[in-house]
């Protein structure tokens, strides 16, 4: 059973950076894509980021383009996100996703993943 454990999760100041940290156990994870999540009380779960299994393709929601990155290191089954010049609106519970399908893709859509964290919060003040 894979199972997936978010940490880095904090409150910080508008403009400060965080990294973001999921470690994978439980099978073959660094062959399927990864991807970052976010929700807020109230509102849909939302795409942030996704990464495919070897790394060479990302995606980002428009909201996060151009400040944060994702990566993965395989040899220790570890994706992350980073995130720069933060805002009080990136405020959330962050959930790392895995998709367990070999079609490399990077969905949007929360129900195209097969496995959750249970989620890291990120609180950024102004």
């Amino acid at each position: 059973q894979v199972q997936l454990v978010e940490s880095g999760g904090g409150l910080v100041q508008a403009g400060d950076s965080l990294t973001l940290s999921c470690a994978a156990s439980g099978g073959p994870t660094s062959t399927y894509t990864m991807g970052w999540f976010r929700q807020t009380p109230g509102k849909e779960r939302e795409f942030v980021a996704g990464i495919i299994w070897n790394g060479e393709r990302t995606n980002y929601a428009d909201a996060v383009k151009g400040r944060f990155a994702i990566s993965r290191d395989n040899s220790n089954s570890i994706v992350y996100l980073q995130m720069n010049s933060l805002k009080p609106e990136d405020t959330a519970a962050y959930y790392c996703a895995l998709r367990r399908s070999l079609v490399v893709a990077i969905p949007f859509m929360p129900n195209e993943y097969d496995y959750w964290g249970q989620g890291t919060q990120v609180t950024v003040s102004s």
